[in-house]
């Protein structure tokens, strides 16, 4: 027994009450000497372990509990009422004539404790106080019996009640805390409309609101334009009928799904609001990946039999042409061969939209990228046109360059040919509430007339007649879709302006050499863990162990940064690289929980990365390894 545990009975011991505490299962976890004493009990019934059935047969057997004719439906009756588990307080006569009361209560996590005391003197006091108080009418000394024994129960339910009282406190405090833990706003409102209750993590979901809300009016927490969007749900809650929506905060540009549920208790609502912005820019991702792969499977086909179509045309156009000198006839096969040709481009645009391109983004300065557009659009511009660029970004950003600079070169075409011969195209870039990069393109031509706002981002739509094929905007819509944005177009009052919103997604610093060293024993994992190096630009050296990850780095000078899964092939983890390579830094994966031991040996040594993750954490986890890293 541990020195604790010794001085812990000890103290159970000098009490003059006999204690016993029995476990869940019936089984008796501990008692103190008074217990065998006042039982007279064998020592193998005070030992734990001895179950209650045990000592309670050897009780009854005993006469214990006086003369029993079914023994064992006695003691089946004594472990079924023990099963029960609930508080209870009784006084009984023992055969020996001695008279005990017995109080017990409930643990919270199973089991109870019991407290026998011997009242022998205390019921003899009381008689020889009835015998002796002639001048005391027999209701009194009844009613002070029946106080007297009352006061001993209420003081059993007092003990009860406190234990019952601590449990809520210690289920409401961890309440609050899963609640504060969960990466959403969680609250109550009154019938009053204000806040009774909140997990203060409103800001997260809505910036600029305030994190402590309780008691606040929810309008004046939320703000005129986003109360008057969930007010009819709200007041529908309030009714009795839950919901879920989703708008956007005008405030913080932040998506956010609400739902309202009714409280069954008393008049009021809970509020469940989560921010699903990147969710939504992923799902539109999405749609417009599917709707561009059921664009390629219907047009594939058509555009293989027009393809062979025109390539028939322009070779029996071709020979027509050496077959006759007739000026006439030259003219027509000309135009023949001309249209013939567009037919063929128009083709190619069409395969543009539809092929199966990707939004393949790498940390890269739009400074630099509007840098180069400049340079391309610089030399097909009239002289008369100017181009004017505002770049109002910082640091770096994921996006994919290509399908930028096409969109942006397309829009600055689209304006070259409004404004001509002379005006002015404008480019801006900034940063919208940490949620969306805004690109606006505006020119100072006569802007989009009524048809072109409602039907401009439609394949084939153009007001250019026939020298216009109708799919720039269809591309840059298309562009803005497959990164999760949106395109607006609008008359700002002169002119046009084409409004692109692309989500923020913050790049992380790339090492000068850009090779990292990819430590993990799951190919299935290594694989997509290795795109997502690969298209931030780095190199990518890959090992499956500790001892191979070691090889590597001693013989390739020029690893700038290891990135380990802790948990690898053979008999060290991939903590052990942190003091194996001293000179790199290291960045450890895993997804075993944070309270796991080898999650926080792993916390302790180096970064965490916790799985599953993305390429912008991914680009932080290395940033923060290795500061001084930078573009190359």
């Amino acid at each position: 027994m541990s020195s604790r545990a010794s001085l812990t009975q000890a103290g159970l011991n000098l009490i003059q009450q006999a204690l016993t505490i029995y476990d869940s299962d019936l089984k008796l976890a501990v008692c103190n000497a008074r217990f065998a004493e006042l039982f007279d009990l064998p020592e193998h019934l005070t030992r734990p372990g001895a179950t209650f059935e045990e000592t309670i047969r050897h009780l009854v057997t005993r006469g214990e509990y006086g003369p029993i004719s079914d023994i064992e439906a006695a003691i089946r009756d004594r472990v079924t009422t023990a099963r029960a588990f609930e508080p209870h307080y009784m006084e009984r006569t023992r055969a020996n004539g001695r008279t005990i009361s017995v109080e017990g209560a409930p643990l919270a996590q199973g089991g109870w404790v019991t407290v026998y005391t011997d009242i022998t003197d205390v019921r003899a006091q009381e008689q020889l106080l009835r015998t002796r108080s002639e001048l005391l009418s027999e209701e009194v000394l009844t009613r002070s019996e029946e106080l007297a024994a009352t006061n001993r129960r209420l003081a059993s339910a007092n003990s009860a009640l406190e234990e019952a009282r601590r449990e809520l406190v210690e289920i409401e405090a961890r309440t609050r805390t899963t609640a504060e833990m969960v990466p959403a706003h969680i609250a109550r409102v009154g019938a009053d409309r204000r806040y009774t209750f909140s997990n203060n993590r409103l800001p997260d979901v809505m910036p600029g609101r305030p994190s402590s809300v309780l008691g606040m009016h929810i309008a004046d927490t939320l703000g005129a334009q986003a109360y008057d969007r969930v007010r009819p749900h709200l007041e529908a809650a309030l009714d009795g009928r839950a919901s879920t929506f989703e708008f956007t905060d005008e405030t913080s540009s932040r998506r956010i799904r609400a739902s309202f549920t009714p409280d069954p208790l008393e008049p009021g609502a809970y509020i469940l609001s989560q921010d699903v912005t990147e969710e939504t820019q992923t799902r539109a991702a999405l749609q417009q990946t599917r709707r561009r792969e059921m664009a390629a499977q219907l047009t594939s086909g058509m555009a293989h039999d027009f393809s062979n179509l025109l390539t028939i045309i322009l070779g029996m156009q071709s020979k027509l042409a050496r077959l006759t000198d007739d000026p006439e006839a030259q003219r027509l096969i000309a135009a023949t061969l001309q249209a013939a040709r567009r037919g063929g481009d128009l083709l190619g645009r069409i395969a543009d939209i539809t092929d199966q391109r990707r939004w393949q983004p790498r940390p890269l300065r739009l400074s630099g990228l509007l840098d180069d557009l400049h340079t391309l659009a610089a030399p097909v511009l009239p002289t008369g046109i100017a181009l004017e660029i505002e770049d109002h970004t910082t640091g770096l950003l994921m996006l994919d360059p290509g399908q930028m600079q096409d969109a942006l070169l397309n829009l600055v075409l689209n304006a070259r040919d409004a404004v001509s011969p002379a005006g002015t195209i404008r480019i801006a870039t900034r940063e919208v509430q940490e949620t969306w990069l805004e690109l606006t393109v505006s020119d100072t031509g006569p802007g989009f007339s009524p048809r072109a706002l409602t039907e401009g981002l439609a394949p084939f739509f153009t007001t250019k007649g026939d020298a216009g094929t109708g799919l720039g905007l269809a591309m840059v819509y298309d562009m803005t879709k497959l990164a999760g944005g949106s395109v607006r177009l609008e008359n700002p009052g002169t002119g046009a302006r084409v409004t692109l919103r692309l989500p923020l997604r913050r790049g992380g610093a790339l090492p000068a050499s850009g090779l990292v060293l990819l430590v993990e024993d799951s190919p299935d994992l290594r694989e997509p863990v290795r795109e997502m190096l690969t298209a931030m630009g780095h190199a990518v050296v890959e090992a499956a162990s500790v001892a191979e990850a070691r090889a590597l780095a001693e013989g390739l000078p020029d690893v700038a940064l290891v990135l380990s899964d802790v948990d690898l092939e053979g008999e060290q983890p991939g903590t052990d690289l942190v003091g194996l390579l001293p000179g790199l830094p290291v960045v450890l994966m895993t997804s075993l929980p944070a309270g796991h031991p080898l999650h926080r040996r792993a916390a302790a040594l180096a970064p965490v990365l916790a799985k599953p993750f993305g390429p912008a954490a991914l680009s932080h986890a290395l940033q923060a390894a290795a500061p001084r890293m930078a573009l190359p």
